[in-house]
């Protein structure tokens, strides 16, 4: 048997044995005993990748158009790339908005 990478190792949540599995509860049991009833049927409620209750605003949805090269900067930083546009819109608008919208009155 291949020994196992000693900097993967996590002693603090070590694999799982055939004893925890046999003993493990299901979600429907465990989460009212942890969460306590209310907050536990809320989450049963959700189907799998379902979202929760939004905290803040929502984002709006809309179709807008970027030169090639800004989205292939964005794009090239990864993941999140879009969050990071709209980032950089923000901090324009906190520094230029209030100016742009007496210009056009």
């Amino acid at each position: 048997m291949k020994k196992p990478n000693p900097e993967l190792i996590d002693e603090e949540n070590p694999e799982w044995t055939e004893e925890m599995f046999r003993s493990a509860h299901p979600a429907r049991k465990a989460l009212p005993e942890i969460f306590g009833a209310k907050l536990a049927s809320e989450l049963l409620k959700r189907k799998p990748g379902q979202r929760g209750a939004q905290k803040r605003p929502k984002k709006d949805p809309v179709t807008i158009r970027y030169s090639r090269d800004v989205l292939k900067y964005f794009r090239s930083t990864g993941p999140g790339w879009q969050a990071r546009i709209d980032a950089v819109l923000k901090e324009w608008v906190a520094q230029h908005g209030q100016d742009s919208e007496r210009k056009e009155m």
